[in-house]
């Protein structure tokens, strides 16, 4: 088979077409210069480089959506010390009123937006790129901490009122990511699971929102990738989600992937034990990849991480994904 460019590999893969060898993204956290937003583009097109990936996922610190809103942030800008919440920026259920949206040039959604241009300045091979959101009531997780849950339950018309200004942020922040030539989104949800919400919870607090988000895209960009994140998550109703790919923890969460399969047509990401990386040897990884090939099949899948690659991950065994995914 002709060897394809890399965007034709990740498309063929979404599409469900041939590919001349599955199409491998990998991503960690870069504290060490996630503060930069021309440093932080330079290093992920380095990085995609010397791992010859055929996808980029943008690595903003996670907490970037809930910064601005308040939340104080410890930043330690080492190799291995991830941006971290220091102060959570809703201390009673009130503040929940005061949220309002914010525009994409704003602060630290701003710096995020100039990671996006200086991706499309910067990166002269044709390698896609997605962009990382997360859902609303991720976002007011992040902002708020557990007690999101409390006041979901105790005055929900108060979290409504936040979340819809979220939103609205999170859709002032696509649009603007379109405009400065992203692929796609990476989407994540970190509360999509019964250790936060019940199923009726979810579909009034989380998806009547994150469709609206979704909307936003969904019709626009050719890459969008839904994240599921932990254990115990409603995978099934996630995947009826108007995107084109599933990532999540497929080594050591249900379903894996030969469960996904059943449940849903939909591209899947992953078949990369993200903890396990960080202690293989060598010799193991190739194995490790065939096997997630041989659970998912060849035709839509792209091989990838369930989440960040851990930050101490020795090169040689990323490495070794990289070679290895050309003979599968």
């Amino acid at each position: 088979m002709q060897t394809m460019t890399k965007r034709e590999r990740v498309m063929a893969a979404i599409e469900g077409k041939e590919v001349d060898h599955i199409p491998l993204s990998m991503w960690y956290h870069l504290p060490q210069y996630d503060q930069d937003p021309i440093a932080l583009a330079e290093e992920q097109i380095r990085l995609a480089k010397l791992y010859n990936l055929d996808l980029i996922k943008m690595m903003p610190f996670g907490n970037y959506v809930a910064q601005d809103y308040g939340l104080s942030v410890d930043f330690f800008c080492t190799k291995t010390q991830a941006a971290f919440e220091r102060k959570f920026g809703i201390e009673n259920a009130e503040e929940w009123k005061q949220l309002e949206p914010l525009p994409a040039t704003y602060g630290t959604y701003g710096k995020q937006l100039q990671l996006s241009q200086q991706m499309s300045k910067r990166l002269k091979e044709d390698i896609p790129f997605v962009q990382t959101i997360f859902t609303p009531i991720t976002v007011a997780k992040k902002l708020a901490g557990p007690r999101v849950f409390d006041d979901m339950r105790n005055y929900p018309d108060y979290l409504h009122q936040a979340l819809q200004a979220i939103t609205q942020t999170t859709i002032n922040f696509v649009k603007a990511n379109i405009e400065a030539g992203v692929s796609g989104f990476f989407l994540a949800t970190q509360c999509a699971s019964s250790d936060y919400m019940t199923r009726e919870e979810h579909a009034e607090f989380g998806e009547k929102y994150d469709l609206q988000v979704i909307q936003a895209f969904a019709d626009v960009t050719p890459i969008n990738i839904l994240h599921i994140h932990g254990p115990n998550t409603y995978f099934e109703e996630l995947t009826k989600y108007p995107v084109n790919c599933i990532n999540w923890h497929d080594r050591w969460v249900a379903p894996d992937m030969a469960q996904a399969r059943k449940l849903t047509d939909k591209c899947l990401m992953g078949g990369m034990n993200e903890k396990w990386l960080e202690h293989a040897k060598y010799e193991d990884v190739a194995e490790h990849l065939q096997q997630a090939v041989e659970a998912a099949g060849r035709q839509k899948l792209i091989l990838a991480p369930g989440c960040c690659v851990e930050m101490d991950t020795p090169e040689v065994n990323l490495l070794a994904a990289s070679v290895a995914v050309q003979s599968l």
